[in-house]
């Protein structure tokens, strides 16, 4: 997980997965040849509700904010390998293309031609749609997307947009949130209870592979005085859910972070 800075408008100072908005570049990129990556019906086949060209930029999108903002590129060399950053003058020179591609300097389908690699999108499983409450004044339809690591990478903080990353299990999350060592979004806990069973990284993909993705909108209420945010299955929530309830489906705003409720 990675800490967003402070300062970041949306969710500053809270425990995130590496992640990020669509640019138009993403969109560019998607409108290209494939001769720059690996897994495009896999893409479409993913998000196949929307507009191929849309479910691609949201692939380049995932693969991109996993660069920029924990230094981890999914992508393979001519072999079918991995690139592996281990080296000194590897790990130096992709470094720089990461600062480049998060400064706008140069995109990343261009540093995966001149490096010769392809962007591996087969290796992402899509498993969560969440989408943002209306009354919010910055809304997101956001879809979550899990990997595993490729080997000879080791992930990292960008120190800009994210001041710290740590690698957590999903209960030590939880707990650190419960102890208020760490903040939480409500999507974030709500993800960590679900991957929580999961005994190892192959369980966790699997569980991704076998999952139906439903969109999920949170409500925001008003109840005793206390602003609730509720989730699909709670009580207070106008719709019926198209899934199993999580464990916590209402959470609390208080002391500037949202915290989990028990009913």
């Amino acid at each position: 997980m990675v800490r967003r800075h402070e300062g970041t408008a949306f969710m500053g100072g809270a425990h995130v997965f590496p992640g990020g908005r669509v640019d138009a570049a993403d969109r560019d990129a998607a409108l290209i040849d494939d001769t720059w990556c690996d897994g495009i019906m896999h893409a479409t086949r993913q998000l196949a509700g929307m507009p191929e060209v849309e479910a691609v930029a949201y692939h380049v999108a995932a693969a991109r904010e996993l660069f920029e903002e924990a230094g981890v590129l999914l992508a393979r060399d001519a072999s079918g390998q991995f690139v592996s950053l281990a080296s000194a003058g590897d790990h130096a020179r992709f470094k720089q293309y990461r600062g480049d591609v998060h400064g706008g300097t140069s995109m990343l389908r261009d540093v995966l031609l001149r490096e010769r690699l392809r962007l591996a999108f087969d290796t992402l499983i899509h498993f969560a749609h969440w989408v943002t409450p209306p009354s919010d004044t910055r809304r997101f339809d956001t879809r979550f997307f899990v990997t595993r690591v490729p080997p000879h990478q080791t992930p990292a903080h960008d120190e800009t947009e994210t001041t710290h990353s740590t690698w957590l299990t999903a209960a030590g999350a939880i707990a650190k949130a419960t102890a208020n060592d760490i903040v939480l979004p409500p999507p974030t806990w709500t993800t960590l209870r679900e991957i929580e069973p999961c005994a190892s990284v192959a369980d966790a993909l699997e569980w991704a592979r076998r999952r139906h993705v439903v969109r999920r909108e949170p409500k925001l209420v008003e109840q005793d005085g206390q602003r609730l945010l509720v989730m699909p299955g709670d009580p207070l929530h106008p719709d019926r859910p198209d899934e199993p309830p999580a464990s916590e489906t209402r959470f609390v705003w208080t002391d500037r972070r949202w915290r989990a409720m028990s009913r």
